[in-house]
């Protein structure tokens, strides 16, 4: 488990998965910049079943509020196969948890997590130009913003742009103050 202050990230667990399901499929909780596609209930228990959704170059973390509960999940994969680099998505499964900064803390924390058990140099943050919300979580953890990448992202039937930030191993962390670049090692 990964602690912070406001949110822990954990593993998914056999109990999480009727509820994990239950907040994958319901489109109304995806807000206006979360991708519309399913899984089939079948496919998601496979999954979790196959690997616990963990694997060495990929994975998806709980983020569970401090009174236990689950208010969303983070996940980390390869955006590209040739690239040294992982993409970070995140969601909040109700708006209950909007504006508590759970999502800051746990793109800091598996940030830090990453940059200290794998070996990619860069993490990469792909946002919808009018997600204000989601830009202000990339620019309060230091990811730089490299342009916009046209046309690249499919949802809600249209294709639409996106900007793409990242921060690299040896940019600084502004939660770790001017000791931003020597991080410590979470405690898992």
């Amino acid at each position: 488990m990964l602690g912070g202050p406001s949110v822990n990230l954990r593993q998914v667990r056999e109990a999480d998965v009727d509820a994990l399901y239950d907040a994958h499929t319901n489109i109304r909780n995806r807000g206006a910049f979360f991708p519309l596609g399913v899984m089939s209930q079948t496919d998601f228990r496979g999954e979790f079943a196959k690997h616990g959704f963990w694997q060495k170059s990929e994975g998806m973390l709980v983020i569970e509020s401090p009174d236990g509960e689950i208010a969303g999940h983070i996940e980390f994969f390869r955006p590209v196969s040739y690239w040294d680099a992982f993409e970070l998505s995140y969601q909040l499964y109700s708006d209950q948890h909007a504006g508590r900064g759970f999502v800051t803390e746990a793109v800091q924390l598996l940030v830090d997590y990453l940059f200290a058990t794998k070996k990619e140099h860069r993490i990469h943050l792909v946002i919808v130009p009018e997600n204000s919300p989601s830009r202000r979580i990339a620019e309060k953890c230091g990811f730089v913003l490299e342009g916009t990448v046209r046309g690249a992202f499919f949802n809600d039937g249209r294709n639409q742009d996106v900007l793409l930030y990242s921060l690299l191993r040896t940019d600084p962390r502004p939660w770790h103050g001017a000791a931003a670049g020597n991080a410590p090692s979470p405690a898992t």
